[in-house]
């Protein structure tokens, strides 16, 4: 099938969906963040797809910016004892990180793909 066939995929909503970036239905990962082979359904190789150390900075960047502003918020709105920062960031930051990493991910290879970045023969 020639890359026509396929209609046009949004590179944000096969990313937050976390499918393939050509026909936007297959899956995208085989494992949390491991990306499959090939998808199951057009076929296209994966294989060779990194997003690099992308995904990582954007989470820490959205992620210490959300949190270290809620916690200032609650320090001065609240003035709680430590130990209440300490029960409520940690959990919060973890919970954070492993709910944006896979949709970063996946969002920055489908913009890699929908702007044709090759990279050692990658999308070929």
């Amino acid at each position: 099938m020639t890359e026509d066939y396929y209609p046009s995929v949004s590179p944000i909503k096969a990313g937050l969906t976390c499918r393939c970036p050509r026909c936007g239905e297959g899956r995208l990962f085989d494992g949390f963040l491991t990306v499959a082979g090939a998808c199951e359904i057009c076929e296209l190789d994966l294989s060779a797809q990194d997003s690099g150390d992308g995904p990582a900075v954007f989470v820490i960047l959205i992620l210490g910016f959300v949190i270290v502003g809620l916690a200032l918020w609650t320090e001065v709105a609240f003035t709680p004892p430590l130990w209440v920062h300490m029960a409520l960031w940690p959990p919060a930051i973890l919970l954070g990180a492993l709910a944006m990493l896979r949709p970063l991910k996946a969002t920055l290879i489908a913009l890699q793909f929908h702007h044709k970045a090759k990279e050692h023969n990658a999308f070929d």
